[in-house]
This record gives structure tokens, C-alpha cells and sequence, in this order.
């Protein structure tokens, strides 16, 4: 599972995205430097939210395995004690 310090990691990640969208508000269209700087740090933080999505993606189809072989172990000790699941 996930810690603590990757969930905090994923939301400095929305916060530093919520802030390179305003400073891009905020670039006058003519200068290219500063266009370019924003660009990097978008793109440096979009790869990065999709690493903490990649691993988000990972535990919940991990969960989801863990969930379908706790259900099959209950079917399978109700079947041998002769109860039967509805």
C-alpha cells in the first residue's frame, strides 16, 4: 500500500500543477523563454502524476485480486462444511 509519503508526494504534484496553470495565466504570449521554462515544468510534472496514477493503477488491480481470491476461499470453506452462498 501506498504511504503517506507518496500520497503527500501526489498532492504536492496537483498543487504544483494548480500553480504552473496559473503562472501560465499569467505568461504573456510573447515571451518565449518564460513560454518554454512553463512547458518543461508542465511536462516534468504530467510525467510525474502519471507515475503516481501508474502506481495508484497497480494497487487497485492488486486489491482487486486480493478481493476475488478472499471470495473464492469463502465459497470454498462454506462448500466443505455443506453451507451454500446466495
Amino acid at each position: 500500500m501506498r504511504g503517506e509519503t507518496a500520497k503527500a508526494a501526489g498532492e504536492a504534484l496537483l498543487r504544483r500543477l494548480r500553480r504552473l496553470v496559473a503562472r501560465a495565466a499569467a505568461v504573456k504570449g510573447s515571451d518565449r523563454k518564460q513560454l518554454l521554462a512553463l512547458l518543461d515544468d508542465i511536462e516534468t510534472t504530467r510525467r510525474g502524476l502519471q507515475r503516481e496514477c501508474a502506481a495508484i493503477e497497480g494497487e487497485m488491480r492488486q486489491a482487486t485480486v486480493r478481493t476475488t481470491a478472499i471470495g473464492a476461499y469463502l465459497r470454498n470453506s462454506q462448500a466443505g462444511r455443506g453451507r451454500r452462498h446466495n
